[in-house]
């Protein structure tokens, strides 16, 4: 869920870093060339240096000059990197210009700065991008797997890893025409076959899924559906896309490939890096916070029950992405063991959530407190902090909830779990059925948007305040 693959300049923003210290060495570097040091007591100077920095920003936004920056050959980057010092220099000169300051400044000062801006650039935008392209294809974090045929795996891989500039982890290859489960392409293990697919799928941590099939191979429709439904990205080479029913398609460029791209949702680079300031913001008040009431509730907590403060436990979050949790301990040290002997009294049908009325193994006094007021969960802001949650998702399920999730429940997890969700908002002490809850975090994935974040949050604290939290 939420990706759009357009380069936006903020995708690169170590690139933009790189470059102002560029500009900012050029300019230095040739008034020193010219004055013996830089003339710090010579305001038009000063006001040069500042001016190329917010020329330079304004110059990368508009102009998109990062736009493909590591699909671009030397050639192409000789010409970006002219094309860009160009509109710096030009833009810094109008303005000086307009302010009737540009016959200040050293016209020599301003050629040697153009020049040597240009050259370092050029040097620097190779060097980084050469860096990146490498750590990229080495530390990859999405989880991509390639279903292809086996006469056509090998160069499937080499192509995708020479072109892996996306931060691909290739984890595996599903062969529709062989069974030959545990053989390897170029390093890359065959995990399944036609038959043993679906069930790959739905048991490892996928995001995404590149099929590439040659003409005699029927591309597996069910297949395809399969991962929509499960919220899995999905890649198709080629496909007769009316065939199928998910709307969020989008044709792109991927690892050597021109394929046709189908999400649950799409959320543009701004919207991504607006929730996830807003998730980092939050996290670290969260943890200030939780910080404050550590001190006054885990003096409670083991006074009532001895042992541990704080409660963790193995969840799963994005596409079957493991990740341990944290909570303020409610509930007695042998909770886990108990909950075995409780199931009958699950009001949630089939296991795939537990929900009881007065459930014994909680604290008495202090555990049914926090629970209700939702104390216990402020420690989970540093899971939001760290990346593995966000402030509004959906509930991350136990291990044993998820291994009984089918494919049409896995969609809840086609995006972070959140400390709060739709389901949470929703009268979540009343829900006792679980396709009910699927149908809200459906909702929530599919129609997201940042307004639907900050409304979610604001009810979120009404409940709190009022008292309105689950036990």
């Amino acid at each position: 869920m939420y990706r759009k693959f357009s380069q936006g300049w903020f995708k690169h923003f170590d690139f933009i870093v790189i470059d102002l210290l560029c500009v900012q060495f050029s300019f230095f570097a040739a008034a020193f060339w010219r004055h013996g040091g830089f003339p710090y007591y010579d305001k038009i100077y000063v006001n040069t240096a500042i001016l190329l920095f917010f020329i330079d920003v304004l110059t990368c936004i508009f102009f998109s000059t990062y736009a493909n920056v590591l699909r671009r050959g030397y050639l192409k980057e000789f010409r970006s990197t002219f094309l860009h010092t160009c509109e710096v220099s030009v833009g810094v000169l109008v303005v000086l210009y307009l302010m009737k300051d540009a016959y200040n400044l050293s016209r020599l000062v301003y050629v040697v700065f153009t020049i040597f801006y240009f050259i370092l650039g050029y040097l620097c935008r190779l060097g980084w991008k050469r860096y990146v392209q490498r750590y990229l294809s080495e530390n990859g974090t999405r989880s991509f797997v390639i279903v292809t045929s086996s006469h056509m795996a090998e160069k499937v891989v080499r192509t995708i890893k020479e072109n892996n500039h996306y931060g691909l982890r290739l984890t595996g290859i599903i062969l529709m025409d062989e069974n030959v489960k545990g053989w390897s392409y170029e390093g890359v293990p065959v995990v399944a076959d036609a038959s043993t697919a679906e069930e790959y799928l739905c048991r490892e941590w996928v995001d995404e899924v590149f099929f590439t099939l040659p003409s005699e191979i029927e591309l597996p429709a069910e297949l395809v559906n399969l991962c929509e439904e499960m919220g899995i990205t999905v890649h198709i080479r080629m496909a007769k896309m009316e065939d199928f029913e998910n709307t969020n398609r989008f044709v792109q460029n991927i690892a050597g490939y021109v394929v046709v791209t189908s999400s649950v949702n799409v959320m543009t680079n701004g919207q991504a890096i607006l929730k996830r300031a807003m998730d980092l913001a939050g996290g670290l008040a969260g943890c200030l916070i939780t910080g404050v009431l550590f001190m006054f509730v885990a003096p409670l907590i083991y006074f009532k029950s001895p042992g541990p403060i704080f409660f963790s436990q193995w969840r799963i979050g994005k596409n079957g992405r493991k990740f341990r949790i944290y909570k303020f301990r409610s509930m007695y040290m042998d909770a886990e063991e108990r909950k075995k002997e409780l199931m009958e009294q699950n009001k949630v049908k089939d296991g795939m959530m537990f929900k009881m009325d007065d459930d014994p193994r909680i604290i008495k006094g202090i555990g049914h407190f926090i629970r209700k007021t939702s104390i216990d969960e402020f420690p989970q802001f540093w899971n939001v902090l760290k990346g593995d949650m966000s402030m509004v998702g959906t509930r991350p399920p136990t291990l044993d909830e998820w291994e009984k999730y089918s494919p049409r429940h896995r969609i809840r997890m086609a995006t972070k779990p959140g400390l709060t969700g739709m389901w949470q908002v929703s009268g979540r002490s009343n829900i006792t059925d679980f396709e009910e809850v699927v149908k809200l975090d459906e909702r929530y994935i599919r129609e997201w948007c940042f307004a639907l974040d900050i409304k979610i949050i604001l009810k979120t604290v009404g409940n709190m305040v009022s008292g309105d939290g689950a036990e």
